[in-house]
């Protein structure tokens, strides 16, 4: 409880308080102990304490019973021993609930709550895919085009038609981002498609929280108590751890530097803190050191609680000034040497052995080291945690509605809104591609068919030309034919008639040849008698004929 100025937590075995100091809460805290210790109790102690301070908190509700911190707790003989063993009745105890508005990746049992892609970025994202190095890089690049080209990656579709399109124009951004291969982008998309059927589909998208909406206030000032419903999220670790990373990185870039403050901004509480770093890239681990280690400077306290403190990284764990420390059992060698190193990890108490002590915790008792005004880590010292405020258990069903529909935030992020963003801008590109595409067919078929024209018709001149050479052609030698045909003619004629001149010239020519040879044989033979007068004229005839034919031919 919040108890002058301070944060009372618990008592040591000579009744006195045990406080965490405001002005160190940002400090960070470890919160460890087996199963069953108290660990659950302590958690609603520091929060419903920091409320109480004017300190919004984050918690994650992993078994359910968190959200019972907005009812009050209940009278019992059990309490009243508590009360008078701690003094509390002297202190101004009461039974009390605190504000709460609670959350749900899901949207079943609370606010649904989402985040974008590009807000959650490709490192986180690859861890929650489960993506190799060479599938981390490509989605990095993926990232990379997306914020070149503008184009917001709001939910799981989003980064589906962007790796799609990466994929099917490779070739285009080989130059400028590197050789990626369509295989291992296929293998990014079945993963993200993997995501979708655990929630994915739910948890990215529009509106997405806004950190600042966590720094609200209840009634009197008190600081509000978000619950973030991890029944059903715990059963997907990767998405779990993932997300509580995320809101981690989110404050640290979203939060301005404010140095040392009397009083925390914020504190997150990471219930199963294991989690967030099982199978995590050292890439990963760094970030989440560094962000550990400068977000205190942002006003931000963390606190870590898990099973055991080998669960925490030693690079995080070295920054966790404020420890308590519940119960371990140390069943095997193992064990006891994680129990050694965790009594270690305290400042020396000369009154007790650590180790002794943690092993013999029961429930609801713990080893504590708080810092003190200058910072330094206390000596560990046996603490005995104070009960709370509010309910042991959890909420029924109507005061969960209650807290839900009563918040400022519901209206906000009720109702999922899916703006225009890379799939949308990515399908209108395809569509405008191919219609571009389409047209250059539509006008590549239309030049080939002019040139196939322009060919048939080229085709059709040259076999006109050809046709009219040949009519040309046909039209010399039928010419040329008809004139040798008149030539001939005029030939036949000429000769025709030369022949029938020759023929009339040797007729008379014959005629008159043989009147005359005949005459002259006749006075030739006359001396031969009359038959001498005849053969002579026969033979003259004859002669004369072949005389005058052997002169007048040619």
């Amino acid at each position: 409880m919040f108890y002058d100025n301070k944060l009372w937590f618990a008592n040591n075995p000579e009744g006195e308080k045990i406080c965490l100091l405001p002005k160190m809460a940002n400090r960070h805290g470890l919160i460890a102990g087996a199963t069953g210790t108290g660990k659950t109790v302590t958690l609603k102690v520091l929060a419903e304490s920091f409320s109480d301070m004017g300190v919004p908190v984050f918690m994650a509700d992993v078994k359910g019973d968190i959200a019972g911190i907005a009812n009050p707790g209940t009278d019992s003989e059990d309490m009243q021993k508590r009360i008078e063993k701690f003094g509390l009745g002297a202190a101004g105890f009461t039974f009390n609930g605190h504000p709460v508005t609670l959350w749900d990746i899901y949207g079943q049992k609370g606010i649904q709550l989402r985040t974008t892609i590009s807000e959650m970025g490709p490192l986180l994202l690859a861890r929650l895919m489960d993506l190799n190095d060479l599938q981390s890089d490509i989605l990095s690049v993926v990232f990379k085009i997306a914020d070149d080209n503008q184009l917001l990656l709001t939910d799981t579709k989003d980064l589906k038609s962007m790796l799609n399109y990466v994929a099917e124009h490779n070739k285009d951004y080989e130059a400028e981002y590197g050789k990626m291969s369509p295989q291992s982008i296929s293998a990014i998309v079945r993963a993200v498609v993997a995501l979708e059927t655990v929630g994915g589909d739910v948890f990215f998208g529009e509106p997405a929280l806004d950190i600042m909406d966590w720094f609200t206030f209840g009634d009197m000032g008190k600081g509000m108590i978000n619950v973030l419903d991890s029944e059903s999220l715990i059963n997907n670790p990767k998405l779990y751890s993932t997300f509580l990373l995320w809101l981690l990185s989110e404050l640290f870039e979203r939060l301005p530097e404010v140095g040392d403050m009397d009083r925390p901004k914020m504190v997150f509480f990471f219930d199963e803190a294991h989690l967030l770093f099982k199978d995590a890239p050292k890439s990963l681990l760094e970030k989440v050191e560094q962000v550990v280690k400068l977000i205190r400077s942002k006003g931000v306290g963390v606190y870590f609680c898990t099973q055991n403190p080998r669960d925490i990284p030693d690079g995080v764990l070295a920054q966790l000034g404020n420890k308590i420390e519940h119960a371990l059992r140390a069943y095997t060698p193992a064990d006891q040497k994680a129990v050694k190193a965790a009594a270690e990890s305290f400042r020396e108490n000369p009154e007790f052995s650590t180790y002794d002590t943690i092993l013999a915790l029961g429930t609801g008792e713990a080893v504590v080291s708080m810092l003190g005004e200058d910072g330094i880590p206390g000596v560990a010292e046996k603490a005995y945690i104070l009960p709370p405020q509010c309910s042991f258990g959890a909420i029924d069903d109507a005061k969960r509605d209650s807290l839900i529909k009563g918040s400022i935030c519901y209206s906000k992020y009720a109702v999922a809104r899916d703006d225009v963003s890379a799939y949308e801008v990515l399908q209108r590109l395809v569509i405008e591609e191919a219609e571009a595409a389409e047209k250059a067919k539509a006008e590549i078929e239309e030049a080939k068919q002019k040139a196939k024209e322009e060919k048939e018709a080229e085709k059709q001149r040259e076999r006109e030309e050809r046709e009219a050479a040949r009519a040309a052609e046909k039209a010399e030698r039928d010419a040329q034919k008809e004139a040798e045909k008149k030539l001939k003619e005029e030939e036949r004629k000429k000769a025709k008639e030369e022949a029938e001149r020759r023929r009339a010239v040797n007729s008379v020519g014959n005629s008159v040849a043989g009147t005359v040879g005949r005459e002259v044989g006749k006075n030739v033979g006359s001396g031969f008698g009359k038959f001498g007068k005849t053969l002579g004229g026969n033979v003259g005839a004859s002669l004369g004929r072949g005389l005058f034919s052997t002169l007048f031919k040619k």
